[in-house]
């Protein structure tokens, strides 16, 4: 029996397939370090954003092409600081997530790769 209040649900091919089926790309160690470097650099962006909000006066010159602005050079703050300075909260979503994947687990310290 079908609700009239929710919309009927398509099996068709078309829908099918837009979901992609190949996870082979998602069982390598280089892309879990590259999603924690991403997630590092979310999680500053994001913290930056915040730092910017908590403003305690008016600018003298604020628009919104300035903020726009600032907006795209904290982003590429975030990623820098993700890269050269991280915080350590991306390599330890890594480490959590390589947890249930043990051929993704890290190599012991002072081994070759």
């Amino acid at each position: 029996m079908t609700n009239p209040l929710l919309p009927p649900v398509s099996h068709s091919p078309a829908l099918q397939s837009t979901v992609s089926t190949d996870t082979q790309r998602l069982a390598t160690r280089e892309n879990l370090e590259q999603a924690g470097a991403q997630f590092e650099s979310v999680f500053i962006g994001m913290m930056l954003k915040s730092m910017r909000q908590a403003r305690l006066a008016e600018g003298l010159f604020e628009s919104k092409a300035a903020d726009q602005f600032r907006d795209m050079a904290d982003q590429k703050l975030a990623q820098n600081m993700a890269v050269h300075t991280p915080m350590g909260i991306g390599k330890a979503m890594t480490e959590f997530l390589s947890r249930s994947q043990p051929q993704l687990a890290a190599p012991p310290e002072g081994s070759a790769p």
